[in-house]
């Protein structure tokens, strides 16, 4: 009676395993579940992203989100400039970088993420291109990044270095103002740039600038966002400025520092 009182003790489950067993089910069946809505959502993410919307989807999304201030038919109102003659280049470009819609009233529309997905963008592109034609997308070959980069750097510093700095690093204006960095703007953004004049920009037709020229200036900002910085530490590539102010700093008060200490040993 002893011994089998014994073989049974040892048989005997713990309590912890079937907790165990159960925890190990709902981890199980979470993972999958898990995995399963994650292919789901890909592939509902992946079909809305290849189904190309329309102008009239354009229209629609105009119409809800911009009509309050440029007008239902583009002509503009007190609260926002006429949309007529600005082209699908220029709502593209105001739109994709985070421009628009505008948060408040200031010196000028600051950049940041777009509230729209690039098929919403471009259908709205084409709806306003659709009302009142303009400036359109260039051909690949402009924003390709293989034009001449010396000429480009030389257009670049004739034209735009006194507002963006010699290294597009960007610089102020007046009232408030700025002109942007460009030392992370896509190749199409800086075309529009030129093309439309977006805030303080002048507009830089095919009379100042030709097309290869500006294939040329976009290659030059391409080659210098890509190039290895091997001069050391940039500063923010604002010049004298940063550099005198990094050296007053750093410089002398390492000096006083060092003064200090050999006061302090010699006494």
């Amino acid at each position: 009676m002893a011994r089998e009182k014994k073989r049974r003790s040892r048989g005997r489950r713990s309590p912890l395993a079937a907790a165990a067993l159960i925890g190990a089910g709902l981890l199980i069946t979470g993972g999958a579940y898990a995995g399963a809505s994650a292919a789901m959502a890909s592939s509902d993410v992946q079909t809305a992203a290849s189904s190309e919307l329309t102008v009239e989807d354009g229209e629609k999304l105009f119409t809800a989100n911009c009509a309050t201030c440029h007008g239902m038919n583009l002509e503009g109102t007190d609260n926002g400039p006429s949309l007529i003659g600005v082209g699908e280049l220029s709502v593209e470009f105001q739109l994709a970088t985070g421009r628009m819609p505008l948060q408040m009233q200031g010196p000028q529309a600051p950049q940041k993420p777009p509230q729209f997905t690039d098929a919403q963008i471009r259908a709205m592109a084409a709806y306003v291109q659709s009302v009142a034609p303009g400036p359109t997308y260039p051909d690949d070959e402009v924003l390709d990044g293989k034009g001449d980069v010396s000429h480009g750097a030389e257009l670049f510093r004739i034209n735009c270095a006194m507002c963006h700095n010699v290294a597009a690093a960007g610089g102020a204006l007046t009232e408030g103002k700025y002109a942007p960095a460009l030392t992370s703007t896509s190749a199409l953004h800086i075309y529009a740039a030129m093309v439309t004049g977006p805030q303080n920009m002048p507009v830089f037709g095919d009379m100042n600038l030709s097309t290869e020229d500006k294939r040329d200036i976009i290659s030059a900002l391409l080659y210098q966002q890509e190039a290895v910085q091997v001069g050391g530490f940039t500063l923010g590539s604002l010049g004298p400025v940063s550099e005198g102010l990094f050296i007053w700093i750093f410089g002398i008060g390492a000096l006083v520092a060092l003064t200090v200490w050999i006061t302090a040993k010699s006494n």
